[in-house]
Parts: C-alpha cells; sequence; structure tokens
C-alpha cells in the first residue's frame, strides 16, 4: 500500500460576501413578507457573510460545475496541470443536473485527457466520500494521484419564486400562509462554493498532509431521514419520491426544496456524532490529546458547545483553542465545508511538522459520519 498525501488546495467563493441583512435582497421575500425566522436561525448560527452564486437580482452567475472547476484550477502550476491528473473525484448534494454525473459535468469544462471519474451524492459527507475513493485509490496504487472535490450552488435552490405556487395554493386554505419552518429554516442556513485537494503518493509541496486513516458511520438502519430533498416525509416517517406525485404537485407542494426535520436533528446529530468519533478514534488508536487541530464542520455554532459537552462526555477532551473553524466567514457550504476548512489551515502559516489534524463531518440526510486523521509531514 502507497502513503497518501494532500499536496495542494484549492478554493473558489463566487462574487463578493453576502452580509446578513443582504440575504433576502439576494434570495427574494417569500409572498412579500420577510421571514419572521431568520433573524432567529441567523443569531442561532453565528454566520456573519457567506457567498452565493447570483446577482442581486437573483440570476445565477456560476454553474456547480464551473464553481468546481474554478477551484480545481488553484492546483495547477508547471510542475502539475490539468494534464497530469489520473482521477477526478467530485462531492456534491446539489448537482446542476440529475444525469450526467456532476463528476462528468466537471471534466467537461478541464479540456485535458481522459481520467477516471467518480461522482458522490448525498448531503454533507457527499465530500468527504469523494475525498475516501481518492485516498483509497491512490493507498491501493491505482492511481498516482486524484483530486477531490467538495462543492454546492445551493442558492438557486432557496429562490422565494420556487415557493410562489405553493403560497398560491396556501393562500386558498389560510389568510397568511407560511412557509413550514422545515423549508425556511434552511434558507438562512446554506451558500455556495467549492474547494480542490490533490492527493498523491509522495509528500510534495511546503505543508503535505499524511493522510493516516478514514473512518464512516451510518445510523440509517435505526434512524428515519432528517434532511432531504425531491420528496416529502409522510406521517410513517417514510419519504415519497419526487417522481410518485403528479406534476403538478412539484410546484404547490414544493417537493424540489431542502428540507429538514429540526427535532430529529436537535435529538441525534451530536449524540451520535460523539459515539461514532469515539468509534473511530478507538479503532484508530488516537487520543484527544494526539490532536493538534480539530477540524468539525458544524452546520451552526449552536452546536459546538453542545458537541463539546457530548465529546467530554465520553472522555475525548479536546481544548476550545484546538478547534479550527470558518463557519462565521464563508456559511455552511455542505460537502465543501470541510474542503474550504482545511485549505484555509493549510494556508494559515500555522502548521508545524509533526501536528496532528483531525476532520469531523457529520451529516443529517440520514445520519452519518465521516472521519479523517491527517499528519504534518
Amino acid at each position: 500500500m502507497s502513503e497518501v498525501y494532500i499536496t495542494r488546495s484549492g478554493k473558489y467563493l463566487p462574487n463578493e460576501p453576502v452580509s446578513n441583512d443582504e440575504m433576502e435582497s439576494f434570495l427574494g421575500l417569500i409572498n412579500d413578507a420577510a421571514s419572521k425566522a431568520r433573524r432567529i436561525i441567523l443569531r442561532n448560527n453565528g454566520i456573519t457573510s457567506r457567498y452565493y452564486a447570483l446577482s442581486k437580482d437573483g440570476n445565477p452567475t456560476h454553474t456547480n460545475a464551473v464553481l468546481t472547476h474554478n477551484a480545481i484550477e488553484q492546483l495547477f502550476d508547471e510542475s502539475f496541470t490539468s494534464k497530469d491528473i489520473e482521477l477526478l473525484s467530485c462531492g456534491t448534494s446539489t448537482p446542476d443536473h440529475l444525469l450526467p454525473s456532476h463528476a462528468a459535468m466537471v471534466h467537461g469544462l478541464m479540456k485535458n485527457q481522459s481520467v477516471e471519474l467518480n461522482s458522490s451524492s448525498g448531503v454533507c459527507n457527499a465530500g468527504m466520500n469523494a475525498l475516501k475513493f481518492g485516498y483509497l485509490s491512490v493507498k491501493s496504487g491505482s492511481t498516482n494521484n486524484a483530486v477531490c472535490t467538495g462543492s454546492e450552488r445551493v442558492s438557486t435552490w432557496m429562490l422565494a419564486d420556487k415557493y410562489e405556487n405553493e403560497v398560491e395554493n396556501l393562500k386558498t386554505l389560510e389568510e397568511q400562509p407560511i412557509i413550514a419552518f422545515k423549508k425556511d429554516f434552511l434558507r438562512w442556513m446554506l451558500s455556495d462554493g467549492a474547494a480542490a485537494f490533490l492527493l498523491e503518493n509522495k509528500p510534495n509541496g511546503k505543508t503535505p498532509l499524511r493522510m493516516d486513516w478514514m473512518e464512516a458511520f451510518s445510523y440509517a438502519f435505526e434512524l428515519e431521514a432528517c434532511m432531504y430533498a425531491g420528496g416529502d416525509k409522510l406521517e410513517n416517517g417514510e419519504i415519497k419520491p419526487w417522481s410518485d406525485y403528479k406534476s403538478n404537485e412539484w410546484l404547490t407542494e414544493s417537493v424540489f426544496s431542502i428540507k429538514q426535520d429540526v427535532k430529529i436533528l436537535d435529538q441525534y446529530i451530536l449524540v451520535k456524532g460523539a459515539e461514532s468519533m469515539k468509534t473511530a478514534m478507538d479503532k484508530n488508536n488516537v487520543k484527544a490529546e494526539d490532536i493538534t487541530y480539530f477540524l468539525p464542520h458544524v452546520s451552526s455554532h449552536y452546536f459546538v458547545a453542545g458537541l463539546n459537552k457530548e465529546l467530554s462526555a465520553l472522555g475525548v477532551v479536546i481544548p476550545m483553542e484546538r478547534w479550527f473553524m470558518n463557519l462565521d466567514k464563508v456559511g455552511n457550504v455542505g460537502s465543501a465545508s470541510i474542503y474550504l476548512m482545511l485549505e484555509e489551515l493549510m494556508n494559515s502559516g500555522k502548521l508545524k511538522k509533526g501536528d496532528k489534524v483531525m476532520l469531523s463531518v457529520p451529516e443529517s440526510g440520514r445520519f452519518s459520519y465521516s472521519y479523517a486523521f491527517l499528519t504534518v509531514c
């Protein structure tokens, strides 16, 4: 087996940062009324700026594939070009199309040569699953390198006009129609961007990070879906798929909107996160004191204290000064968030040889978790 190193990182955040007060001017007003939930959600999530692939009048400026391609371009120079890539592994929750795959659309923009492709779907773990595919490919010797990405272009899913038909339908039922909180909630949580890593079998670059191990867990066998799109949840907890709805219901029921069951989220996301992280650390003989930098992807700062408490209860005590996050500046970019965090740390000048970095990514889709442990070489 080969050693695997993250040798380069790149990112692309579209347009100018958007402040909290500007969000509704980009996403629009549903039923011509300001969201009553927006200020409460923003106060809890701690995000002060984010990026949208939108103009101020709500028109798209970039596709997801373009965002991803732009991040990948940051990896290249004279010594490593697009012609040197052997594997392209791309993860996203919000592909531009149902078909072809996201990785194929990104590769189509590269105009380089034939490469192996992998597209990972899901929610936040889509990026980590793409990373693990690349990691295993290089480790096994199947390829000498891999470019792995996480990206989202979710803003166009959250534009007010996507809910107009549902509002009109609700007006026939009530005087003051309000879009369900499970849909409005995520409009103030999610944003756009992309980032990329180059994985190689040699420790090239200024601060190469050896990938010591990756672990993943799913609790879908015992828990119902929490975050979903392209369907709606029934009383029994099952999700009725979009293809089982009549075409007019796609609009009147906002079937394609992203939704989250907040009650289930609060009940399980931290407990299962701490449990799975402890299991991953025990399996690989890692103790809390071994971790120099802990990079947890959290959707909201609301969860930070709770995660710290749950980990500490299991004996995983990581002082807060070792936690490294950039949620407040770049927003919650789903599958790209962990890439954006590590990219910033790699370029911060803080890393020293021998430092240990733990990546932690929860996914509330149906509660899955991914971890990676890295050593600075």
